[in-house]
């Protein structure tokens, strides 16, 4: 009797404990009593934590770190806009296009051309006005009056009166003196050696040369930074240009020359009237203009400008002469730059 109530109270204290551990929560067994006779359900053996796990997981975490770094320091690429369509064009456009550009390509700047054509038509104005001055000298007036043949003065002017008063009229037109640097001169007798219609017509003189040289200087100006443009963009066009307008320049010469030939009285006389008024540049046998400054005289001074302008002319067509070897170096040379410029 004894022995079951002691199994009985033994069975009330493990259903007490049972029910005390689902209060808890705790899904573990009951231990077993020592000393019982009674087993109680054991709890679960505890496991260790996976440590290849968490090492796994920590890599991960650390690559994806990475990852994000990355992205973040390196810019994404602008995907294109693919919302258009882009449309191939037709061969026939596509054939016209290259040859317009090909024709760019091979076609020649305009503004040597415009260049060389203002070199060529300034060339015979230049070489004239160079001319012109050259004859315009002291120099040339002694060679003059010392030749043999030229005509002596009928009214008494000896040689030496001659270069002396030559030389006034010389210098004034070719100084910046008023008109009284001639009207102020006298003659042996006291009177005045010019008179106020020839002071005039060499002040017209004056202006007419004075325009002339600055005209072609400023011509000669142009040409020579011209050349320079010519010489550095585009080879050849220097020697295209002095050919053109020295070849120019000796039909000029010729035409002028036969003119002169034919009929010296009548080309004097038009060249008066081009550049002064009528009236102005007749004068009497016994003036003084006309005893320094015969008829001779300027017949020896055309010879002379078209003589100059000649050798010069003929020089140039020479050493600009088109030959072969010169074409085929001014092409290689301009081909070569092309080719260097569009590098």
């Amino acid at each position: 009797m004894a022995d079951k109530d002691e199994n009985r109270q033994q069975g009330v204290t493990a259903e007490g404990g049972e029910r005390r551990a689902a209060l808890r929560g705790d899904d573990a067994p009951p231990a077993k009593t020592p000393g019982r006779s009674g087993t109680l359900p054991m709890r679960k053996a505890s496991t260790l934590p996976d440590v290849a796990a968490y090492r796994s997981s920590a890599k991960d975490s650390d690559s994806k770190a990475q990852t994000a770094g990355t992205n973040e320091s390196t810019p994404t690429e602008a995907q294109p806009d693919t919302t258009a369509l882009s449309i191939r064009p037709s061969e026939e456009d596509v054939s016209r296009r290259a040859s317009q550009r090909d024709d760019a390509v091979a076609a020649k700047p305009v503004l040597p051309r415009v260049l060389q054509v203002l070199v060529a038509v300034f060339f015979p104005v230049i070489l004239l006005a160079a001319a012109v001055r050259a004859v315009a000298t002291p120099l040339f007036l002694w060679v003059e009056y010392h030749r043999p043949g030229f005509p002596a003065d009928s009214y008494g002017f000896s040689t030496e009166d001659r270069m002396t008063y030559g030389s006034y009229a010389m210098d004034y037109i070719l100084n910046w003196a008023p008109p009284r640097y001639l009207g102020g001169l006298v003659g042996v007798n006291g009177d005045q050696l010019f008179l106020d219609s020839e002071v005039g017509h060499m002040a017209d003189v004056k202006l007419v040369l004075s325009t002339g040289f600055v005209v072609a200087t400023v011509l000669a100006l142009f040409c020579i930074a011209s050349c320079i443009f010519l010489a550095r963009r585009y080879p050849g066009g220097i020697r295209r240009s002095l050919f053109a307008g020295a070849a120019a320049t000796l039909v000029l010469v010729v035409g002028f020359a036969i003119a002169a030939a034919l009929a010296w009285e009548v080309f004097f006389t038009q060249v008066h009237a081009l550049f002064f008024a009528d009236g102005t540049w007749t004068f009497r046998l016994d003036d003084t203009l006309i005893r320094l400054f015969p008829a001779q005289f300027w017949i020896d001074s055309a010879a002379t400008v078209g003589a100059l302008v000649l050798i010069v002319a003929v020089a140039t067509v020479i050493l600009t002469w088109p030959t072969k070897a010169r074409r085929e170096k001014s092409e290689a040379t301009y081909a070569s730059r092309r080719a260097q410029s569009q590098v």
